[in-house]
């Protein structure tokens, strides 16, 4: 091997997780050393400014604004490696949970499930990228996997991301001149980064800018999603509102003070109050549907940093609460774990995709 060969193999042990949500984008690079996941850099940069709005707010931005704010986050986190992989946003994708005939033979499997989406997926499967789980069934024990499957149905998850969101970030990565190898949709990231368990349900609530996101998991598997239209920018706007301040001091107040008792309609414990309301429903929903508890939610997302968030949630639902930490799976100096614990939900899905890329390796 020659000087530039072993320098280039050096640098290939670098990689990027790429997570571009509403209202930031969030870069995490990541090297193999010794079989571990070491933390090199990370960063984040709000898109607000970009489009003309505030930090903290959600944007719709143009392929173009969004290259250009990836560019320009990629020079200030010092990045080095332009391999990665990037995350598909939830509000840009379907998931479904189906019931579908069961088939012994995987190939009479696959068969059925690509014949039976047709039917779930509201344009032409020629329009999108489709992906399929089977949800294991934890009732189900051996005896009954051996019986006649006449009849029998299986819970099917169907991810599908339509081509055009595809190109669209495909033109964002090409344009900021990085190199992705697979795009993922934010919560498979999470699910990677952000939850342990391997058998229990969990829920995870993912509290972005415009709206929240719950997912019940099974054995790994989406059982369970739905989407709460109120989110971190809504619980920004009421601590603007409770202390008279500006959109983005609140942003910095809700990182530094959170959930302190405040006065008044714009508290942001009401905005929580109503989130979490709707998660319990979902809550109740899954346990009544398919007779097990959830055991535990794990909080993640822009609104996960929000201070105090897991003391209240905690004083509001019956089983355990945690805040996601995904930078515990990294290795890191011990001096800079209080800070990365405490952004660490903000940055799941970028510590997920650069997880997954580190397996190609």
């Amino acid at each position: 091997m020659s000087f530039l060969d072993a320098f280039f193999a050096k640098k290939e042990k670098s990689v990027l997780g790429v997570d571009i949500g509403s209202s930031a984008l969030k870069v995490v690079q990541l090297r193999k050393e010794a079989g571990k996941a070491v933390l090199e850099t990370y960063g984040e940069l709000s898109l607000g400014p970009y489009g003309g709005s505030e930090v903290g707010q959600a944007t719709n931005l143009s392929g173009d604004q969004i290259a250009e704010t990836l560019r320009d986050l990629l020079r200030e986190a010092k990045v080095t490696t332009a391999n990665c992989g990037v995350s598909i946003p939830f509000a840009r994708s379907l998931l479904t949970l189906v019931k579908l005939p069961y088939r012994a033979d995987p190939k009479e499997q696959k068969t059925v499930i690509e014949l039976e989406a047709r039917k779930y997926i509201p344009v032409p499967i020629s329009e999108v990228q489709l992906d399929w789980f089977i949800v294991p069934d934890a009732a189900q024990s051996k005896s009954e996997t051996e019986a006649p499957t006449a009849g029998k149905t299986v819970d099917v998850l169907l991810v599908a991301v339509h081509n055009d969101e595809l190109s669209l970030l495909q033109k964002v990565v090409r344009d900021a001149g990085l190199s992705a190898s697979f795009y993922e949709i934010e919560i498979f990231s999470t699910i990677r980064a952000a939850v342990d368990e391997p058998v229990k349900p969990v829920m995870v609530l993912d509290v972005g800018a415009a709206s929240t996101k719950t997912y019940v998991l099974e054995r790994g598997v989406v059982a369970l999603s739905h989407s709460i239209s109120t989110g971190s920018q809504d619980i920004t706007r009421a601590i603007a509102i409770s202390d008279n301040v500006s959109i983005a001091r609140a942003e910095i107040l809700k990182k530094e003070q959170g959930l302190v008792i405040r006065d008044g309609q714009g508290s942001p414990e009401l905005v929580f109050s109503r989130i979490f309301a709707e998660v319990r429903r979902v809550l109740i929903q899954y346990e009544t549907e398919y007779k097990r508890s959830v055991s535990a939610i794990v909080f993640t997302g822009g609104g996960g940093v929000t201070k105090e968030l897991g003391t209240y949630a905690k004083s509001t639902f019956s089983i355990d609460v945690y805040i996601a930490n995904p930078f515990q799976k990294t290795e890191a100096p011990a001096f800079m774990r209080p800070v990365l614990e405490e952004i660490g939900p903000e940055f799941a899905v970028a510590v997920g995709l650069a997880l997954r890329k580190l397996e190609e390796l």
